[in-house]
């Protein structure tokens, strides 16, 4: 009787492991799905204008400076 018992404990946790181990990969794929579709929506966004905008004055000031312009 004594070694059913032991046995009975030791598959209930296999039973707890095996549950954790499947639910840390079950949030694995829900993080990644939900990384997935942030990228997506960020994709669909087009380009940031300010971040253009001041691309585009870095550029000049750097053209002003080699045409000898700003002083």
């Amino acid at each position: 009787m004594d070694i059913t018992m032991k046995n009975k404990a030791q598959k209930k946790k296999m039973a707890a492991a095996m549950a954790a181990v499947n639910a840390y990969l079950e949030q694995e794929a829900e993080a990644a799905r939900l990384e997935q579709e942030a990228a997506a929506a960020r994709a669909n966004e087009g380009p940031n204008v300010w971040s253009l905008s001041g691309r585009q004055d870095m550029m000049n000031m750097r053209r002003f400076v080699q045409m000898r312009v700003f002083r």
